[in-house]
């Protein structure tokens, strides 16, 4: 199924060593600004063309890695590998720091008084169960054997952290609280996994009051005594509130049948969300494993080729295309790197339709001159509410669409590519209003403001739309759903992760009044990994909710 945007045709999954990564989550890539290390002194050269770009790439490498849980490799590109993997990895699994998020601001790199690079760096770690532990830091790289390294320190992983002095993590003991799905049934942690993470925060909101709670503390690593305390999470819940029940938007049939679906996912990290199309009411959230990072609310994924969906909205909206146009379908395009389709298939003669169908990479690529730059933005923005601020009931990543900086960036957005980033919770809500034509902000629990600003989709949108997914269907890549029940519209995706990496899946769906979203990592393809995940949800659950 001709989803995936390889650069070259070799570019595959080689290896599986060290731990996994996950898509986007970890630091966000950047080139370094224009120049050249001319020969002469320091990291600067002449002081007039920046740093390095050497320097550069290995900083946003080290930084990857770490981030990726690549830990023997971040340790390689340091001056002290020993040293450094033992502590990369006692700081993230002490704190119980998942998928850390680092972002090197490559602006503000200058030289050090000990003749380093500096390049300054902003680390989210998510602390499980508790929140995101936030604070700036600063990377040294040195020149070593004709080439950079991370000179080691103890202060490059957070500034206080020392030889005298060490983080520990303290959780309070908080009485776990009562919630219930729309109807009043009570959803308790072990009957539905996914939730166990995520009752405090249901509880409690987005501030987290009457969740769990904790703190990140610095210490004197001698005596083991509090010297400040660096990160506090969670508040203490109202007393007049505390044991009165927290009635959410889920719905414990649907939550059930969502739990047992992620089964299909074969032990791959998935995540799944299941909302109503009419109001953005979640119906089911679940991840796997249950425990830990909120995949399907707070991940950063490409979203791969179910984007299309927003790349089809954009040029239907402004008349760029229609169904029935021919637009070729060739094996490769260049666009300053080569894309080509899965195993480089064509469809010559292809119509839009054919291109959506098939999910043809090469054919939307080619279509780019239609857009303007940021034109994918403002309509993700304008009309589907994404990179806009969500206010859900829990944390949540709220997605992002840049506008391209060069031509190949903008080529690999039109599907689902470059610095695009989303999570089933958002594909699920951009599913929803695709076939509906109307945004909704997703709710988990009631009450909430909504600060998004949206657009309707025209009528004539929402119908082409419509066709394009119901014969995705009948006759594309998402025929893994063509037997169940109902009038089912789909589109499948595949996004690349790296060249270490398989590719995720993905798969979105609508039926009646639901829409879901299915990640996969290292699912390959969308219909292939994701496809049984949400044909086990819909096959489990009535064609429409009440």
């Amino acid at each position: 199924m001709p989803d995936t945007p390889h650069l070259t045709p070799s570019r595959r999954r080689r290896s599986r060593g060290g731990l996994r990564a996950v898509a986007a989550v970890g630091v966000v890539l950047a080139v370094a600004a224009g120049g050249s290390y001319a020969a002469g002194f320091g990291p600067f050269a002449r002081g007039d063309d920046g740093p390095d770009p050497a320097a550069m790439r290995q900083a946003h490498a080290f930084l990857a890695d770490w981030a990726a849980g690549r830990l023997p490799s971040a340790a390689g590109r340091t001056t002290d590998p020993g040293k450094a993997q033992e502590v990369l990895q006692s700081f993230t699994a002490g704190l119980d720091i998942d998928k850390p998020r680092l972002t090197a601001a490559d602006d503000g790199a200058e030289e050090d008084e000990d003749g380093t690079l500096g390049v300054p760096f902003t680390a989210r770690m998510p602390v499980t169960g508790l929140g995101t532990w936030t604070y700036e830091s600063r990377l040294p790289l040195r020149e070593q054997d004709g080439g950079w390294k991370v000179d080691w320190r103890l202060s490059l992983v957070h500034p206080r952290l020392s030889d005298t002095e060490k983080f520990r993590l303290e959780r309070e003991e908080t009485t776990p609280p009562k919630v219930t799905d729309r109807e009043g049934v009570s959803l308790v942690g072990g009957a539905y996994p996914s939730l166990a993470p995520l009752l405090g925060r249901l509880a409690g909101g987005e501030g987290g009051a009457g969740g769990p709670r904790g703190a990140v503390r610095l210490v004197d690593r001698a005596s083991g005594k509090t010297v400040r305390t660096e990160a506090s999470f969670g508040e203490k819940p109202d007393p007049a509130t505390a044991d009165r029940p927290v009635r959410t938007t889920l719905d414990a049939t649907w939550q059930a049948a969502a739990e047992k679906a992620l089964g299909e996912a074969d032990g791959k990290n998935a995540a799944l969300v299941a909302l109503r199309v009419d109001n953005g009411e979640v119906l089911a959230l679940a991840n796997s494993p249950a425990s830990g990072f909120n995949r399907a609310a707070s991940g950063t994924y490409a979203p791969g080729s179910t984007w299309k969906i927003v790349t089809s909205s954009a040029l239907l909206l402004k008349g760029a295309v229609a169904p029935d146009d021919v637009v070729d379908c060739p094996k490769y395009l260049t666009v300053g790197k080569e894309f080509h389709n899965v195993e480089t298939s064509e469809h010559p003669g292809a119509t839009f339709r054919k291109d959506f169908t098939e999910s043809c990479n090469t054919a939307f690529i080619g279509l780019r001159g239609k857009l303007g730059d940021g034109e994918l933005g403002k309509v993700a923005r304008t009309y589907f509410g994404v990179g806009q601020e969500w206010h859900v009931g829990i944390p949540t990543y709220d997605g992002s669409v840049p506008a391209p900086k060069d031509e190949t960036e903008k080529a690999a957005s039109m599907i689902g590519q470059g610095r695009i980033q989303a999570n089933p919770l958002i594909m699920a809500s951009v599913t929803a209003t695709a076939v509906s034509g109307e945004f909704h902000q997703p709710s988990l629990t009631a009450g909430h403001e909504n600060g998004t600003r949206t657009e309707p989709l025209p009528g004539g949108v929402v119908s082409q739309l419509r066709g394009l997914m119901r014969a995705t269907v009948t006759d594309g890549t998402a025929r893994v759903l063509a037997d169940l029940p109902g009038e089912v519209g789909a589109k499948t995706g595949t996004a690349e992760v790296s060249d270490d990496q398989d590719n995720n899946g993905w798969l979105v769906a609508h039926r009646g009044n639901v829409a879901v979203a299915v990640v996969v990592e290292e699912g390959v393809t969308g219909g292939g990994s994701a496809g049984p995940v949400v044909h086990s949800l819909l096959s489990a659950v009535p064609e429409d909710p009440s």
